[in-house]
Parts: structure tokens; sequence; C-alpha cells
């Protein structure tokens, strides 16, 4: 029984009941059990993804190192260092798998991942720090942003159905988003670039700048990005905002939102607070599962644009047969993309209880 407690004004106020307590440690119990598991299933995932990148070059017939050497050097000629290099990252000819593998993944723990040839003599690390910032931020604000607006247009069409903005805004979106990424990128080129010659169409600022964080260097980098970005949203929106509508004309419909309606309650708090709060749970759990083709439509838009990020340092290392960067980044998307899906995993166990609920 709760023990009445007398406040200094005179009220009364019941001490939280023994059982409350034990439900609040309880539910805090299940939150970091649920991140423990995740986090082990991510951590597991990424030494696989560590490992394939390991053994898929030493795969190929016969000794790899000697091969991609050869294969280098029928367009330039390589140095010592570079030799070294792609011994070290694919291992020396007779030298024992398991060797190689401790060896790699030392090289991995200190991201060393040899030295570029198409950026000879700057390491393949310093190279890729370069692009991540540029991706890292395209990649970012343009999944927030499509996410939020596909959202939110999909909460208000879902809410009206057959209305005007139902019937103009839902055929356009899933228009829009069965277009690939570099075709939208390419028309966005055409009319924004070269017809109407309002934004530029190449690179991430203007040549004539030094990188700083002055006025005109940020007006130029945000002036770059806004085709990039904007390929991004158009080409994503539509799938979180069909998917949003058609949750939101099945929540309407169920038993609380009706007895929210029978209350009493303000359209505009049944519609957020009780459906679309509900209904946003199956875009938080799609929202992971679509990093991976948003990144990979990143780096098609990145080599259309010319854009300073991975998928243009991807684009490079493929022409330059530079295999140090290349193995390297691949490497890093995947880890990216892990990293990405198990913050919205994170996310969508705080959301909704019923994912934190551990079987007996």
């Amino acid at each position: 029984m709760a023990v009445p407690v007398i406040n200094p004004a005179g009220a009364a106020d019941a001490a939280p009941a023994p059982d409350g307590r034990r439900a609040g440690r309880a539910a805090r119990l299940r939150s970091v059990r649920y991140i423990v598991r995740r986090l082990g299933f991510y951590a597991c995932a990424a030494w696989i993804a560590v490992t394939l990148n390991f053994l898929i070059p030493r795969l190929m017939p016969g000794d790899p190192a000697s091969a991609l050497i050869a294969q280098m050097q029928q367009k330039q000629a390589l140095s010592g260092d570079q030799v070294a290099s792609i011994y070290r990252l694919f291992g020396t000819p007779g030298e024992p798998l398991w060797n190689q593998y401790v060896t790699y993944l030392g090289q991995v723990a200190h991201f060393d991942f040899g030295i570029s040839v198409a950026y000879y003599p700057t390491p393949v690390w310093e190279v890729i720090r370069t692009g991540l910032p540029w991706t890292i931020g395209l990649v970012g604000l343009t999944a927030i942003l499509s996410f939020l607006i596909g959202t939110a247009a999909g909460v208000v069409s879902g809410s009206r159905v057959g209305s005007r903005f139902d019937s103009v805004v839902t055929p356009a979106s899933m228009f829009l988003g069965s277009l690939p990424y570099f075709w939208v990128a390419l028309l966005l080129v055409m009319a924004f670039g070269v017809q109407l010659g309002w934004l530029p169409i190449g690179g991430g600022y203007d040549g004539d700048l030094v990188p700083s964080f002055s006025g005109p260097f940020l007006a130029s980098v945000v002036s770059h990005g806004i085709l990039p970005a904007l390929t991004m949203v158009v080409s994503s929106l539509g799938g979180w905002l069909v998917g949003m509508r058609n949750m939101m004309v099945t929540t309407v419909s169920e038993d609380y939102v009706l007895l929210a309606r029978a209350k009493g309650l303000s359209k505009g708090r049944v519609m957020f607070q009780y459906a679309a709060r509900n209904a946003v749970l199956p875009s938080v759990a799609g929202f992971a599962l679509t990093i991976g083709t948003v990144v990979s439509g990143q780096l098609l838009v990145e080599i259309v644009f010319a854009y300073p990020g991975v998928g243009y340092l991807l684009y490079q290392a493929v022409s330059s047969v530079d295999y140090p960067l290349m193995q390297a980044l691949f490497l890093n998307v995947s880890l990216s993309v892990l990293a990405a899906n198990f913050l919205a995993d994170s996310v969508y166990g705080l959301i909704d209880p019923r994912a934190r609920e551990t079987r007996s």
C-alpha cells in the first residue's frame, strides 16, 4: 500500500509503489539487454565483412599480389613502396593464410590499408579521409530529409485518401521513386545546370577557393551540393511517402483511433499522437533496411556530379586499377552501412517497447 507523504504545502502525495519501481528497473534492464544483443549481432556482422574483404582477393587463382602487380605495371611503373604495400595487403607468396589474416586484422585495426596507386605516395586512409566528410554530410542530410518529408506527406495523404493532394502527390512520388538515381541526376543536370544555368553541375566547390570556414567557401559548397542532394531526396522520397500512406490508411480504422475521435479530441491530435505515432514504426524499421540502397545510389550520384566523396574516389580507383584503395573503400562502405543499421535498429527498439521483450 502506498504511504501518503505530506509536502510543505499540505498536499498529500502517494509515494511510488515498490511494484512501480521494480517495473521501471525491469524496463531499463530490457532496454540494456536489447542494445547489447543488437551490438553483438552487428559486431559479428562487421567481423564477417572484414573476413570476406580479406578472403575474396585471396580466392583468386594463383598469387593475387603478383598478378595485381603485373597488371598495374602494364599501365605505369610501380615504386618499391607500392609493391611492398600490395604484398602487405594481399600476402607474400608462400605465406600461410592464417598469418596473413592476423596481419590483415592488425592493419585494419590501425587503419593501415597501404599506399594508394592513384594518389601515390599518399596512404590509402589519408585519401579516404578526404572523401568521408563529403559523403557522410550528403548521405546523412538527404536520408533524414527524405525520411521526414516523405513520412509527413504520407501522414497527410493517408489521412485524406481520395483528396486532391493524395491523387496528385502519391502517383507522382511513385513515378519518381521508380527512376534510377543516375537518371534523375542527369535530368536535373540538364534542367538546372545546362538549360537554366542556375546551379553548378560538378565538383564540391569552386576551384579558385581554398577550403575553409569562410562565407564564400561555405556558400560554394552549398550551391554545389544542391543538385546531388535534390537527386537523392527525389529518388528516395516516394518509398517513404507510399509506405507511410498505406500504414495510415490501416491505422486510422483501428479501435483506439476511433475511441480517440469519440472522446472529442482534435483532428490533429488524433492524427499525429494516435495514428501517426503507431503507423511510423514500420517506416523506422524500413529505414535501416534502405540504408544500403541509399549508399549505393549515393555512389552513382557522386560519379555523375564528380562530387568529392567516397563514390567518386571509388570511380577513380577503378579507373586507375588502384586495388588497395578499392579494397579499403569496399570495407569502409560495408562498415558504414552496418553502423547506420545499428543506430536505426536501436532507435526502433526505443520507440517500440515490444521489440525489447526477451523470450523466456
